[in-house]
């Protein structure tokens, strides 16, 4: 019962996010910069392990792992702009970011 839970309540940010979209832009991307699932996940892992260490880690591998997940919201826009296919910019801008994922957990391993 307890997954069910999670899953509904994390599926109806998701509907509210979009349903929200349609109506303001502005209120939605307000909506879906705050990081939701971050937030939900570091709820649903401190109710089921109250482990603040493995908390405190995710935390500060969120932060670091946000970084390139701003380059998809740099390129999708542009590539948009310039009456790129929709389906061809969001693929590309993707790929970017996954290889900037990539890229950044090198550079984080180095440490």
């Amino acid at each position: 019962m307890y997954y069910v839970m999670k899953v509904l309540v994390s599926a109806a940010l998701i509907v509210l996010v979009s349903e929200i979209s349609k109506r303001s832009t502005i209120l939605g991307a307000v909506l879906a910069s705050i990081p939701l699932v971050s937030f939900l996940a570091i709820l649903w892992i401190y109710l089921e392990t109250k482990d603040t260490a493995r908390i405190a880690t995710l935390s500060t591998e969120i932060f670091w792992l946000v970084l390139p997940s701003l380059v998809f919201f740099i390129l999708f826009p542009v590539l948009l702009k310039r009456a790129m296919n929709f389906y061809l910019a969001f693929a590309i801008s993707t790929l970017v970011m996954v290889g900037c994922y990539f890229i950044t957990h090198w550079l984080i391993k180095l440490k």
